[in-house]
């Protein structure tokens, strides 16, 4: 397959990209709402089950796998394959102990977005027990939560409390806990940084939201299990 200038230089980006991400050892930063048997009793019986997501959401994402564009260059991690782009770090974020991936995330712009994706049911949604859970869990914890209509849906934009290696609270810092429900699959983003202290300027990380591909795989998985993360393999032009 031939490509043009532009598409050249985005394989190369893409390429890049593979060979030079970057592995935490340890947690992400925001863990939370990604154990899927805390407190869900109580909130199954309140939580609607509707799916939760942009209108627009096949034609411009975040996209299934059967709905993306076939001939762009897609790195492949697994779960979700993401689309490079010039000025952007990629990061893997390993449980410790397991060494599982647990999360991707995408620094840009002086913001990071972080992704994992979720299996979820056929005709129902997780965002809403999800979000409820996110917001219990913040304000267990000392820090501030708010429900507003963003870009993707409902989104919680917070203050969520830090610690230092002691355990002892230093201060909050804002995040943007984002969802959406999609065909089999869940996927939730946590955004920090620049975007989420002025979400009215977040258009570009908005975006890489938006061009994540989830690969949800005919394995059956139970409703809110993560769905398997992995270290690149190769760059992809095609889904």
């Amino acid at each position: 397959m031939k490509f043009g200038r532009r598409k050249r230089d985005e394989v190369e980006v893409a390429e890049a990209v593979a060979d030079e991400v970057e592995v935490a050892d340890t947690t992400p930063e925001v863990d939370i709402a990604t154990d899927a048997d805390a407190d869900l009793d109580e909130m199954d019986a309140v939580a609607p089950t509707d799916k939760s997501a942009p209108e627009d959401r096949a034609e411009n994402g975040p996209h299934d796998e059967t709905e993306a564009n076939l001939v762009r260059p897609y790195v492949d991690l697994g779960g979700v394959k993401v689309l490079p782009r010039e000025g952007q770090h990629l990061r893997l974020e390993v449980e410790e102990g397991s060494q599982r991936v647990v999360a991707v995330g995408l620094d840009y712009d002086e913001s990071t977005l972080q992704v994992q994706p979720f299996a979820a049911p056929r005709s129902t949604g997780l965002w809403h027990e999800i979000r409820a859970q996110i917001a219990e869990q913040i304000e267990r914890q000392g820090g501030e939560v708010s429900e507003v209509d963003g870009p993707f849906g409902p989104e919680l934009r917070a203050l969520v409390p830090v610690a230092n290696e002691n355990g002892v609270t230093e201060g909050a810092r804002p995040a943007r806990f984002i969802g959406v429900d999609g065909p089999r699959w869940f996927l939730r983003g946590v955004i920090a940084g620049k975007a989420a202290e002025t979400p009215d300027d977040a258009a570009d990380i908005e975006d890489l939201f938006r061009s994540v591909v989830v690969v949800r795989g005919a394995t059956p998985m139970p409703p809110r299990d993560l769905i398997p993360l992995h270290m690149p393999k190769s760059t992809q032009s095609a889904i």
